[in-house]
């Protein structure tokens, strides 16, 4: 994380040459389950106050220059929304008078393409598409020429490989007959961090590993460890955490196009995040796995995110793994494989007991992290004493955050 700014000073009514201060937007940081308390903490490591936690994310108050901030450093939420408007319509004449009124200049140009996901709950107004049909004649009544060039899916359902031309989302959501209307500030998911091109099987989202570490949580004070390390995610993020690299830092936003978009203020806060880089990490991060593609892929991945000198990659068995090497404390951190993944039909009990031995070879000051399903069949395996942290979702699946005892800081 960066350092946390000073918070601003207000004007004085009688300040004598002084700009205004930036009008605030009503952001919503989006969170995957169980995220949202993670990234409410992230808010306030940034020196961003959120205003409510709720399951479904995290609302706050920010400048354009804190929203750009916001979409740049945060490794855990999936987008950020800026809310447009919010009314009440129980029938579609008020709906498409009040869509006809939101202030859509303010993130759409003339002739701009729009994508609309639209979610109904509990109202009148229950049909999505003639929901999106009166919400396109608002916005074709605002910006002229602006279209609607189709429906966008939900962000569960993206599998990280839409690369279709930019088009600014707006999300509509009615909810016991009071509209929402946000436009989205991110862009593409804020889990492609244009770094994972190669991929192994089951590959892990970035933000899950994210997520992963945030939970312990590892900040780069003792070696970490990840024996079945596909593509390299939680590896590959624990590096950038430990560097303070922003994640966003090589990525755009669709901020960034809207009308009237400070594109020098943008570009001090990236300036201010490439100052921040640490130039290394300090400790061992070792990503070892068993199947040879895997490991072209971490590596891959590793080098695209400018990490590839900071970790240890080799190919190698779990047995073969030695903790103790590295040092008499540290963390072994991993999403194993497990029945609805990549067991191809193995006997993945001896596997989580052989995780358990390998962790107890390490000594007492090595703990440990998972992710795996409800199902405790298998982490029962390890013989060890683990406590849920935080409970998700992975591909659809759900799964949770285990944690020995002696990782929770």
């Amino acid at each position: 994380m960066p350092p946390r700014p000073r918070k601003p000073t207000t004007p004085t009514p009688a300040a004598q040459g002084t700009a205004a201060p930036p009008a605030r937007l009503e952001a919503f940081a989006v969170a995957a389950p169980g995220f949202a308390p993670l990234i409410a903490a992230e808010c306030v490591a940034l020196g961003l106050s959120p205003r409510e936690v709720t399951p479904a994310g995290v609302a706050l108050e920010l400048t354009p220059a804190e929203l750009f901030t916001l979409n740049c450093w945060t490794r855990l939420a999936s987008r950020v929304l800026v809310r447009l408007a919010h009314f009440g319509a129980r029938d579609f004449a008020t709906l498409e008078k009040q869509a006809a009124r939101v202030p859509w200049a303010r993130v759409v140009h003339p002739g701009a393409s729009v994508r609309l996901r639209v979610t109904c709950r509990k109202s009148r107004l229950y049909h999505s598409d003639a929901v999106a049909e009166r919400v396109a004649r608002g916005l074709a009544a605002g910006i002229a020429g602006a279209q609607v060039s189709g429906r966008a899916r939900d962000d569960e359902e993206d599998d990280g490989t839409d690369e279709t031309a930019p088009a600014q989302l707006i999300v509509v959501r009615l909810d016991h007959d009071r509209c929402t209307i946000s436009a989205d500030s991110s862009g593409t998911l804020l889990h492609r961090r244009g770094w994972r091109m190669a991929v192994a099987k089951a590959p892990l989202r970035e933000t899950l590993a994210a997520m992963m570490l945030a939970a312990v949580p590892w900040d780069g004070g003792e070696p970490l460890v990840d024996p079945f390390c596909g593509s390299g995610t939680i590896g590959i993020e624990a590096a950038l955490r430990a560097r303070h690299m922003a994640p966003g830092l090589a990525r755009r936003f669709a901020m960034e196009r809207w009308p009237g978009a400070d594109a020098a203020a943008c570009e001090a806060v990236r300036a201010a995040a490439r100052a921040a880089v640490r130039p290394g990490v300090g400790v061992p991060i070792v990503l070892r796995d068993r199947d040879a593609g895997a490991i072209t892929a971490a590596r891959a991945n590793a080098e695209r995110a400018g990490v590839l000198g900071d970790l240890i990659i080799e190919q190698g068995a779990l047995s073969e793994t030695d903790l103790a090497a590295l040092g008499p404390r540290g963390l072994l951190l991993t999403n194993p494989p497990y029945g609805m993944r990549v067991s191809d039909g193995a006997d993945l009990r001896g596997l989580y007991a052989r995780l358990g031995d390998v962790l107890r070879a390490g000594g007492p000051g090595w703990h440990l992290g998972l992710l795996v399903p409800h199902d405790r069949a298998l982490a029962g395996q390890l013989r060890l004493r683990l406590t849920p942290a935080v409970h998700t979702t992975n591909g659809g699946l759900p799964v949770e955050l285990l944690l020995t005892p002696q990782a929770r800081k």
